[in-house]
């Protein structure tokens, strides 16, 4: 056994066992994807065919499941799902208001209020921001 300032030597068949069994549960919960389609989030560059072929006077078909994947990948996150998929898309997720605010309402509304020394304090920095710009 280790003293209290040493460590012990890492165990070299316990740390096996345990990446082995990680790779076992990943293993698990892994399935295989094999519905492969176009990324719509690379651009896509159109190369020109040879000229006079008969391949550019053709009319092509548009592919409706083509179409579909790029204009769902250019919409914003609220219109693609109907819950945030990561942490950071709950902030702003809802964005119309829970009620209605009225101005006039001193419960709810705090407009900016201006006293002798937010007066002298905005008038200040407003100097002092154009002698800057100035030099």
């Amino acid at each position: 056994m280790a003293t209290k300032g040493e460590r012990e030597p890492p165990n070299f068949v316990h740390q096996n066992a345990i990446l082995c069994e990680t790779i076992m549960k990943e293993q698990r919960h892994q399935k295989l994807y094999t519905n492969y389609s176009v990324n719509p989030f690379k651009t896509i560059h159109v190369i020109t065919g040879k000229p006079n072929s008969k391949h550019d006077t053709e009319e092509g078909e548009e592919d409706s499941h083509f179409l579909k994947v790029i204009k769902r990948a250019n919409q914003e996150p609220v219109k693609k799902y109907t819950y945030p998929q990561t942490e950071a898309q709950e902030i702003g997720w809802i964005t119309k208001p829970l009620i209605d605010v009225d101005k006039t309402d001193s419960r709810l509304h705090f407009g900016m209020k201006n006293t002798a020394i937010t007066k002298y304090m905005n008038e200040f920095w407003r100097v002092k921001e154009q002698t800057e710009n100035m030099n």
